[in-house]
């Protein structure tokens, strides 16, 4: 499934308006600079003489004006950052900054469409907006042990530090994480700190509750006019740095949802591309409906995290009707 062109064409107005407000930054920390910092500026002006007086040497047959050239810029380029840092300010102060270094708000890195575009791309084609409601409130830094105490706090702190893991080493190594236990108890909460993370980094992460999953999927497999958007969308979950499919075992499970479930975690153990699964569903449950191929598959290839205790949602909700 393409985006259409009033969609790209969004994309890129978000990318012209980045660049046009880092640029205006920018030019307000030069001013700010050039009034307090005279010699700076002197610094800055001088440069394009110094350039047009060395290449005249140059067209005149000296040879050594190119390395001078080289010496007197990189003399005054020190120059200008010992100022900044004499004055307070960090050494890279003036130099032009952006949202996305690696595209530099293009959208693009040569022909390529960059992480960042791409991660626009699958909040639009996939209706991803709720997960960033869902990191905004939940993440690593609102993340409470409170509500946990004896085997359950244990379980929530060894599934918090293998959370961190999972974030520190996904560039590394490729893991996968199986989220399981009793309702309410953080499962969908640790999943959100971990996309969160991950988008900071620029990983392309897609967001599915297992209901809209397999809804999508199923839209998309018996509709004979969408064989496009189903080729799209699978190559889409296939090949993404990061899926997490969030309650499963919520959706009506049938031959369909049993077959679709194993494709996309065999494909995606077969690109060693990371798949984060939570459920209410115990381990034996799990093998009794999705059948033991798939069990063996998620037992074999994901760390297991066991959550129990007290329906947080629960919690909250009373307290604050309290």
């Amino acid at each position: 499934m393409a985006l259409t062109k009033a969609q790209y064409d969004t994309i890129k107005r978000g990318y012209e308006e980045r660049q046009t407000r880092n640029m205006r930054l920018l030019t307000r920390r030069r001013e700010q600079i050039y009034a307090l910092l005279p010699e700076y500026r002197e610094l800055d002006t001088s440069v394009g003489g110094t350039c047009v007086a060395h290449a005249r040497l140059l067209l005149d047959g000296d040879q050594a004006a190119l390395e001078e050239l080289k010496q007197d810029l990189s003399r005054k380029a020190d120059r200008r950052r010992e100022l900044l840092i004499q004055a307070g300010y960090p050494p890279d102060y003036l130099e032009p900054f952006y949202d996305c270094p690696d595209c530099q708000d293009t959208g693009y890195i040569g022909a390529e469409k960059c992480h960042c575009f791409r991660q626009q791309e699958i909040t639009l084609l996939y209706e991803q907006s709720g997960i960033q409601a869902m990191i905004a409130r939940e993440n690593f830094d609102t993340l409470s042990t409170a509500y946990y105490e004896g085997e359950d706090l244990r379980r929530f702190e060894n599934a918090v530090a293998i959370s961190h893991k999972f974030v520190e080493e996904f560039k590394k190594s490729y893991q996968n994480l199986l989220f399981y236990g009793t309702v309410g108890t953080g499962k969908s909460f640790l999943s959100g700190c971990i996309a969160r993370d991950l988008l900071s980094q620029g990983m392309a992460v897609i967001y599915f509750s297992a209901c809209a999953l397999f809804e999508t999927l199923a839209r998309y497999s018996f509709d004979t006019r969408a064989k496009e958007a189903l080729y799209s969308f699978c190559k889409d979950l296939y090949n993404s740095d990061l899926v997490i499919i969030d309650d499963l075992g919520t959706e009506v499970t049938n031959n369909f949802v049993t077959s679709q479930l194993f494709s996309l975690v065999s494909e995606r153990n077969l690109r060693q591309k990371a798949t984060i699964i939570s459920t209410n569903l115990n381990l034996e449950e799990i093998r009794d409906r999705y059948s033991d191929r798939i069990f063996s598959r998620i037992t074999s290839n994901y760390s297991l995290c066991k959550l129990t205790g007290p329906d947080i949602r629960m919690y909250k909700r009373r307290f604050s009707g309290k």
